[in-house]
């Protein structure tokens, strides 16, 4: 099988739980090259990628003819500059979400990858968890009849504010509705497309805030009503998922199942039963027809990476296109105003 020389560019939190078990259990990617600073990133890199070089420079690995794709695991704010620079020097990239803080940046990004003739992907993982694969089968199966209401929540309780830069007011990108909503918003996009209007109620609930903790925002298309949700201070969580149709209801409560065991050190290649939920957290589906507990599909993050090989070595279509990445932060931005303005914004 073809070897793909990869390089991570940051390998905090984001990149060696959400990223390098995921690309570690992928047949193809040989990681050369870690750009990371920090002791304890450069420590768990080396044990992650013995064989590779932990460098201190960008240059080092956009200078390294051998490697032809860099992963980008770098603060929201750093997205922008970093890319631009990888793609200039004719790797293939993957970014891990929100693709860049304006829509702006990720247009010039994506007018570069195609004039470099490169592969520009955006980890949107979420679109394989186990829940959402489930919502969309029954979304596609019409299980509910015309669907007219879909609702989906991302909570969490963090009731203190954590040093970082996410939580910092002065770097684009920082808070709630680039972090957990780029997820929320490129599932619903996913399922239904650009909305025709927008509505945003964004706030800051913890003590001290400086950053967006919460949001509700509302997309309106012709037939259906799309209510996003998330919030810090969710100390008792309602349903994750919840679906209304003509012909019935289904709602999911629970989380999918991989988060977690990425946080525990699993690889998804060590377990035949990777992003399989237990049956107490299946959703509850009913119909006119019945009423049961409706089995969940699998999820599995490992989705994105294959796509990604597949996509530079033999030009399989891409499963999260820049374009869409990018529609996600158009849609953040009129959110933005609608907050600002205090209305509902047209969207288009």
């Amino acid at each position: 099988m073809k070897q793909l020389h990869t390089a991570f560019v940051g390998y905090g939190s984001g990149g060696r739980i959400y990223n390098a078990p995921i690309l570690s259990s992928v047949s193809g990617f040989r990681v050369t090259k870690i750009l990371t600073s920090s002791p304890h990133n450069i420590k768990a890199a080396l044990q992650d990628f013995p064989e590779a070089e932990v460098v201190s420079n960008l240059v080092e690995i956009l200078e390294d003819s051998e490697i032809r794709l860099v992963i980008l695991v770098l603060p929201n704010h750093l997205h922008y500059s970093f890319a631009k620079q990888i793609l200039e020097a004719g790797k293939h990239l993957l970014v891990e979400k929100p693709f860049t803080p304006h829509v702006r940046e990720a247009n010039e990004l994506i007018r570069l990858a195609h004039q470099n003739n490169l592969v520009l992907s955006i980890n949107h993982n979420r679109r394989w968890d186990s829940d959402f694969r489930t919502v969309e089968r029954i979304v596609k199966s019409s299980l509910l009849g015309r669907l007219v209401e879909y609702e989906a929540h991302f909570d969490r309780f963090r009731n203190e504010i954590k040093p970082g830069w996410k939580e910092k007011q002065e770097l684009a990108g920082s808070g709630i509705l680039y972090d957990l909503g780029s997820h929320l918003i490129d599932q619903a996009l996913h399922l239904f497309g650009l909305p025709k209007e927008v509505f945003a109620d964004i706030r800051m609930q913890r003590d001290h805030a400086s950053v967006p903790d919460n949001f509700e925002l509302l997309l309106f298309y012709p037939q259906i009503k799309v209510t996003l949700k998330a919030g810090t201070l969710v100390k008792e969580k309602g349903p994750t998922f919840t679906l209304h149709g003509t012909k019935g209801s289904y709602v999911k409560y629970g989380a999918d199942v991989q988060e977690e065991a990425l946080k525990k050190g699993q690889l998804p290649k060590d377990f035949s039963d990777w992003g399989r939920e237990p049956e107490e957290i299946w959703g509850k589906l009913n119909t006119l027809d019945k009423k049961e507990f409706y089995k969940s599909e699998p999820g599995d993050y490992r989705v994105v990476y294959q796509n990604l090989f597949d996509a530079i070595t033999s030009g399989a279509e891409l499963e999260v296109k820049p374009e869409q990445a990018r529609d996600v932060i158009k849609i953040i931005e009129a959110a933005q105003q609608s907050q600002d303005e205090r209305r509902v914004v047209t969207f288009g």
